[in-house]
């Protein structure tokens, strides 16, 4: 576990005007050790039908080389990694030296459950956003079934009535 200094007192080396939020956040991750909530990629999670979902992750700078995408007991993982040499924001290389960097990319990682009927189909890299489109398999036992209603007449003899 990485070694963090405890103050109560907010640091003024993060942001000056930073939201009460990020300050709440930072300082619970220096008492858990936990990374910052606010380090995780913002997701969308769209439900485009019964079985078909896409989530969309905002990892805006990172390329494929620098993503990685498991599935292990049904245990999802996200995370990214950034290569070495673009983490050393401080130095100056080729007379180039970072005035401002707001846009950073940090290594995280995150995770999410998935049953067991969900398989992932595809995963896409757009414009700095992460798609992956995923199915929920419903097996056909586990379905709604639909059940012919039958009518009896006068004479006993049963009628069936479908409803297309």
């Amino acid at each position: 576990m990485a070694y963090r200094s405890f103050s109560l007192i907010p640091a003024l080396n993060n942001h000056l005007l930073s939201d009460r939020f990020s300050q709440i956040d930072n300082l619970f991750s220096r008492l858990t050790g936990e990374n910052p909530v606010a380090n995780t990629p913002a997701y969308n999670l769209l439900q485009k039908d019964k079985e078909h979902y896409e989530m969309t992750v905002s990892v805006p700078g990172y390329t494929q080389d620098e993503l990685d995408i498991s599935v292990l007991n049904n245990q999802l993982t996200i995370s990214g990694k950034p290569k070495v040499e673009e983490t050393e924001v401080n130095e100056e290389k080729d007379g180039i030296k970072w005035v401002h960097q707001g846009i950073r990319k940090n290594e995280f990682s995150f995770s999410f459950s998935l049953e067991h009927r969900i398989t992932i189909q595809q995963a896409n890299l757009d414009k700095g956003l992460l798609t992956l489109q995923f199915t929920y398999d419903i097996p056909e036992q586990e379905k709604p079934q639909k059940i012919v209603i039958g009518v009896q007449n006068k004479s006993g003899r049963v009628v069936e009535h479908n409803v297309a």
